[in-house]
């Protein structure tokens, strides 16, 4: 029986080019983002996805779309808990409190209800365990300038990633973090463009094609559970660390 896999944030960027990496090799796959003419595209009619809607901040529809899931496959063998925004751009006084309560909902407390869902699955199945593989961002390492909420939650996610590993092995689940540094997305066009508006003499950020990035995390949920990548880092060759001075 081919393996099953959960993708949050599917409808764009490394989500979408990683669901299609995985139908493409062969496993059942779920697809989780709030529009679902978004995911039917990614999907396109392929027998082995599974369009589910849900909203990864909403516990019980995210909740409802992982027990659909496992009805429909059987287990689920692996997370990647990709969702997640950049959310506003700006110095930490000029950032609305309600804005960074939306990233801190979305980036942070989205992947713990995420992850809630696929631990409690992958404890109860038969055989038991799983992987999940967080998409942290080479902001869990060093920020860009102006992005104090989303590096606060990425750095949040390596807590979560190490918590993870360590509370799994009792029952077989390995967690692993993915830290991606520039793949070609829309999202990294919108930031490279912001950039440029703000100052025009401003490098444009050295870029890798997304199929990378979700090749990597390919390689990393085909790994034996007896073995873990608990932390890589992929990012583009000319890519600096940014506030690394």
């Amino acid at each position: 029986m081919s393996k099953a896999i959960v993708i949050t944030g599917a409808s764009s960027g490394i989500g979408a080019a990683t669901a299609k990496v995985f139908l493409d090799t062969g496993w059942q796959v779920g697809l989780i983002a709030r529009r679902r003419e978004a995911l039917e595209a990614v999907a396109a009619g392929h027998p082995a996805a599974h369009v589910l809607p849900a909203d990864v901040t909403d516990d019980a529809a995210l909740e409802a779309a992982f027990d659909g899931f496992a009805r429909a496959t059987g287990r689920v063998d692996v997370l990647f808990n990709n969702a997640g925004t950049f959310g506003p751009a700006g110095l930490i006084d000029e950032i609305p409190v309600d804005e960074w309560r939306q990233v801190v909902d979305l980036n942070l407390t989205g992947m713990f209800l995420a992850a809630r869902f696929a631990f409690a699955q992958m404890r109860r199945q038969k055989p038991m365990g799983g992987r999940i593989i967080n998409n942290g961002s080479v902001s869990a390492h060093a920020p860009r300038p102006g992005s104090v909420g989303y590096t606060s939650t990425k750095h949040a996610i390596t807590g979560l990633t190490k918590t993870l590993s360590l509370d799994g092995r009792a029952f077989d689940i390995a967690c692993g973090q993915i830290d991606i540094g520039n793949a070609q997305t829309e999202l990294l066009d919108q930031l490279n463009a912001r950039a440029l508006k703000a100052n025009p003499d401003v490098p444009v950020q050295p870029m890798m094609d997304v199929g990378i990035a979700a090749d990597a995390v390919l390689k990393m949920a085909q790994l034996p559970l007896s073995a873990n990548m608990q932390f890589m880092t992929l990012m583009a060759t000319k890519m600096p660390l940014i506030g690394r001075g």
